[in-house]
């Protein structure tokens, strides 16, 4: 964990600062920014561990950040907003973001919620050995990598979480909250909606159409559905 750089962008000087003070205490090199020209500069060249990012910012707003960080690769993102509306937030994901936080936070709260991402990020797992092949999917768990027909697919790391818990479980189905739990942490504080974001971005990069094996669940959730290579 000592020495990720985490990228702080926010108009608040003062926000920036104290968040600065609570990363540093726990040995984190923090890259500020105060508008979006220089957030974006500064995460495709200094390639940041994580980004977190406030919305309304002057030049060009978080959530055009979002979408094109997203576009060019896998960076976690956490957004920082004083918007409380459920619709903003699930905007952020909608456009990749791993998580968020809402102002007025507690630094510590944010601390934590970056310390998950990141182990997301970076987790591998040893109870699949190797890859799984199902048809034309291929999850990578020692890689943490997905590909379709052999094509490199690019999930955020809560993307690939998700995806991996009912990968690992073919055919059970989980409930929202059993996902949001296993998925991003039973501290993690959201909204059960976050999950149907989630998966819809996993099934429109995945592209399956209707070979699709994630299935909804009528009144519950979701299960993971897909006859093995050979099966």
């Amino acid at each position: 964990m000592g020495g990720r750089r985490i990228l702080v962008v926010d108009d608040d000087h003062k926000a920036v600062e104290m968040v600065r003070i609570y990363l540093e205490r726990d040995s984190y090199k923090v890259l500020p920014a105060y508008d979006g020209v220089t957030a974006l500069e500064l995460a495709r060249s200094a390639q940041p561990d994580l980004v977190i990012l406030d919305l309304m910012l002057p030049g060009l707003d978080g959530l055009a950040i979002c979408r094109l960080l997203r576009k060019e690769g896998d960076v976690p993102i956490i957004i920082l907003t004083a918007r409380s509306a459920e619709g903003d937030k699930l905007l952020g994901l909608e456009l990749g973001a791993d998580d968020y936080v809402t102002k007025p936070f507690s630094p510590r709260e944010l601390v934590a919620r970056i310390r998950t991402v990141l182990r997301r990020a970076g987790e591998k797992t040893d109870e699949i050995d190797g890859d799984l092949e199902l048809n034309r999917l291929t999850v990578s768990f020692i890689r943490h990598e997905v590909l379709v027909d052999g094509r490199l697919i690019s999930l955020t790391p809560s993307e690939f979480q998700l995806l991996a818990i009912m990968v690992r479980e073919p055919g059970r189905a989980f409930t929202r909250a059993q996902l949001l739990e296993k998925a991003l942490g039973p501290s993690f504080e959201g909204l059960e909606r976050n999950v149907d974001v989630h998966v819809m971005n996993i099934r429109r990069k995945l592209g399956l159409g209707e070979a699709d094996p994630i299935k909804a669940v009528y009144g519950v959730g979701y299960k993971f559905e897909m006859v093995k290579n050979g099966g």
